[in-house]
């Protein structure tokens, strides 16, 4: 009873984590708003981004290893993330964003729209 108790409650966990999941961190660098997400343990190719002048998708999936233990007492990691973030300034939907996914951690630049770097001599 107790082991079905547990794994109960490690789905219910396992679906919270999957909504509030993952911490990302928006900032604008030189023109461009970097949006950092962390998603630690996808494999790149599993990861699918989206990005339009308002909104950033970032959709990730993880295979699951259930044939390869003999037994589960608890799974908290989420194995899909979908997260729309309604970006904070429009971006230039002309200009290809840029991703680079390293060490766990999704940072995708987009260009400000209007945003111009100005060089100073």
């Amino acid at each position: 009873m107790l082991s079905a108790f547990m794994r109960e409650a490690g789905e219910y966990s396992r679906a919270f984590y999957e909504v509030v999941l993952p911490p990302i961190d928006i900032y604008e660098l030189g023109g461009q708003l970097v949006v950092e997400m962390d998603l630690a343990g996808f494999a790149k190719d599993n990861i699918s981004i989206k990005a339009t002048a308002h909104t950033l998708s970032v959709t990730a999936k993880r295979e699951e290893k259930t044939d390869e233990v003999d037994g589960v007492y608890l799974r908290q990691r989420p194995s899909r993330i979908h997260r729309v973030i309604r970006l904070p300034v429009d971006v230039d939907e002309t200009v290809e964003p840029t991703a680079k996914y390293e060490n766990g951690v999704l940072t995708v630049k987009l260009t400000m729209k209007g945003a111009k770097r100005v060089r100073i001599e």
